[in-house]
């Protein structure tokens, strides 16, 4: 595994524990919801612009995906 796919992996892992810590949730549940949602989709899709933002951005920017394709956290 390259640096760069690295970079990524943990970018990820560190926007989905954000979201679940966010949320109240577990990573497990979180990362299950933004499945199920788009929100991870979104954030593969959007990595490039995405990962220049805060992560509370990032956060905010899932739930919103989520939210639009019938997630309903609050």
């Amino acid at each position: 595994m390259n640096r760069e796919e690295k970079n990524k992996i943990s970018y990820y892992i560190n926007c989905i524990g954000a979201f679940a810590e966010k949320f109240s949730i577990s990573n497990a549940f979180a990362y299950n919801y933004l499945s199920k949602y788009r929100g991870m989709e979104f954030l593969y899709d959007c990595y490039e612009s995405e990962h220049t933002l805060s992560i509370e951005d990032a956060v905010d920017d899932m739930f919103l995906v989520c939210k639009r394709n019938g997630g309903a956290l609050a």
